[in-house]
């Protein structure tokens, strides 16, 4: 178990959806004149919700993809409410949205500073260019993630499919550094 608990934080979730139909762009444009739809610079029309704060991108074909929810159950809502909003505005929708979550993002701080060029060295699957980039990339095999650390012990999850992934990998490499050693505490943050 790790010296401290790391902090963290959902950035961003982003989900697809289907509605298994073509949906008429300039139909939604006449209904909803809010929504931004410039056809010969982008196929997508963008549905903004202010609660929860997402984009929805909607497609003819019926695809969509919602961003900047803070939550899986955050992004179905915004998806639900942008799907409910089309019939309000005169759009026939057939069927349910069958939602995927395809990355999420988040952010956390372990509390510790870490030893990047030691990391780089001891732990596999990195990739450490301090000229280029000044974080140490890390791909974890299980779950699925990429995490960016930074020496301050700050990092970046990301690709995780469920929230718990972020959560288990991120304690799991927690772990890992003080396992190996390659995280110090200011013994005034203990």
């Amino acid at each position: 178990m790790p010296k401290t608990k790391a902090t963290i934080r959902i950035e961003n979730v982003v989900a697809s959806a289907t509605l298994n139909q073509k949906v008429d762009l300039n139909a939604v444009v006449k209904g909803y004149p809010s929504v931004e739809y410039r056809p010969e610079q982008f196929p997508g029309l963008v549905f903004r919700l202010k609660r929860p704060k997402t984009a929805t991108l909607i497609f003819n074909s019926g695809k969509m993809v919602c961003t900047g929810a803070k939550s899986e159950k955050e992004s179905r809502r915004a998806v639900m409410k942008v799907v409910k909003e089309l019939k309000k505005g005169g759009i026939i929708i057939i069927s349910k949205p069958e939602l995927k979550i395809q990355n999420i993002v988040a952010s956390a701080s372990l509390g510790g500073m870490i030893d990047l060029e030691k990391a780089a060295y001891t732990l596999e699957k990195t990739m450490y260019e301090p000229e280029q980039f000044p974080g140490l990339i890390y791909r974890m095999a299980e779950p699925k993630v990429v995490i960016l650390l930074f020496a301050s012990g700050k990092l970046v999850c990301t690709g995780a499919k469920k929230e718990e992934d972020v959560y288990i990998s991120v304690e799991k490499l927690h772990e890992l550094l003080e396992e190996k050693e390659l995280i110090f505490y200011d013994e005034e943050t203990l």
